[in-house]
């Protein structure tokens, strides 16, 4: 189970719980289809029963729980289909954020991105795939700031949650990196060359590339 801290009491905040129940449900400790009892997670994790309530209800909101008519709580299982649709519509609006950040980098910020891409190069070098996946969060989610596209962002949020256990299983894949690894290049290198389509398209290859390799996982 994840390691929580050692606590007096049930203190962990519902926040904290949203935090340790996500990672839990993104690695698969608790897995899909599997019932969440709020009285066994209190006493499991150290919340009250109240924070639990409120950790399940934002989970829900965020597709990694459901709640199911006289049974409670469970995580949702996402087929591989569902997860490939979702992958394809972040696509289209992660592009639309990519042509939008291009507009908009600055050299700072065209900075920041080249050291990630630095950074993604040593970890693939290094076989690092934590490390690797790390970068990987950070770009898509500096992209997405730089873009300054709030709906776009709320929307790819609440997508990317329903589908994010099987990119996190795709990203620990062996050679994976090196595959994702030269079209997060061609992304970083459009963004800071301020290319809006150059940066649009290579973002569109790049997760209709994640969306591939989700389907053949099946």
């Amino acid at each position: 189970m994840t390691t929580i801290p050692e606590t007096e009491g049930p203190t962990l905040s519902a926040p904290q719980l949203v935090e340790i129940l996500r990672k839990a449900i993104i690695t698969g400790e608790l897995v899909p289809k599997q019932r969440l009892v709020e009285a066994d997670l209190a006493e499991d994790y150290g919340a009250s029963r109240g924070n639990v309530r409120v950790a399940l209800a934002e989970l829900s909101v965020e597709g990694l729980v459901e709640r199911v008519q006289n049974r409670g709580a469970r995580v949702r299982a996402v087929s591989i289909e569902e997860a490939v649709e979702i992958t394809e519509v972040r696509g289209a609006l992660e592009a639309l954020c990519a042509r939008k950040a291009a507009e908009r980098i600055t050299d700072a910020g065209a900075q920041e991105l080249r050291e990630l891409a630095r950074q993604m190069e040593d970890a693939v070098a290094r076989g690092d795939r934590e490390s690797y996946s790390a970068c990987n969060q950070r770009l898509h989610a500096k992209i997405i700031e730089v873009s300054a596209q709030a709906t776009a962002a709320a929307t790819i949020q609440r997508l990317r949650g329903q589908a994010v256990r099987f990119q996190f299983q795709l990203a620990r894949q062996p050679g994976r990196p090196s595959v994702s690894l030269p079209q997060h290049l061609a992304i970083i290198d459009a963004v800071c060359r301020h290319d809006p389509e150059g940066a649009a398209e290579a973002m569109r290859l790049h997760l209709e590339s994640v969306a591939d390799a989700i389907r053949e996982s099946a």
